[in-house]
């Protein structure tokens, strides 16, 4: 697998396999209005490149056999190393592709000088909550956000502790 810095002309094509990945990840958790609302709002074409822009965001394609098959998102705080997005595609997921993401965002926040990452996960996302804890990530606290349009997020929120 290869993991590659997502170009500013490629940020359209990053926001279409974004929008491809949420609809079909999300509805078991999420209603198709939420999606639609959340989509636009943090994963949009002009939403990413305002990341891009203003928030200290870089994004990374996963790529496998020439397919780009999933993508993350982190974001530079002070204090830490925020993991906001981290998406594989159903095809290509229970393959280790989230491991060698996640140890590539290790090498990212090691290089930038923190010694944490943190995130955000959906309390009811039981796969994934699983996956980030066999990561070593411990569930540190929970925040409820509200996002505007009568949605909220209800999150763990989990750290990882770079040694």
């Amino acid at each position: 697998m290869n993991i590659v810095e997502v170009k500013k002309e490629e940020v359209k094509e990053l926001a279409d396999l974004a929008s491809e990945i949420w609809h079909e990840y999300w509805p078991s958790l999420l209603s198709e209005e939420q999606i639609d609302y959340m989509v636009d709002k943090f994963q949009s074409e002009n939403a990413i490149v305002k990341q891009l822009a203003t928030e200290n965001y870089l994004y990374y394609f996963l790529i496998k056999d020439n397919v780009k098959c999933g993508y993350f998102g982190i974001s530079r705080k002070k204090d830490y190393l925020f993991l906001s997005k981290l998406y594989i595609k159903k095809e290509y997921r229970h393959q280790g592709l989230g491991k060698l993401a996640f140890e590539k965002i290790i090498e990212i926040a090691k290089k930038l000088g923190y010694s944490s990452i943190k995130l955000t996960v959906n309390k009811n996302n039981k796969n994934t909550i699983s996956a980030y804890l066999k990561y070593r990530l411990a569930i540190v606290d929970k925040a409820v956000t509200d996002i505007g349009n009568g949605f909220v997020m209800d999150d763990y929120i989990m750290e990882y502790s770079i040694s």
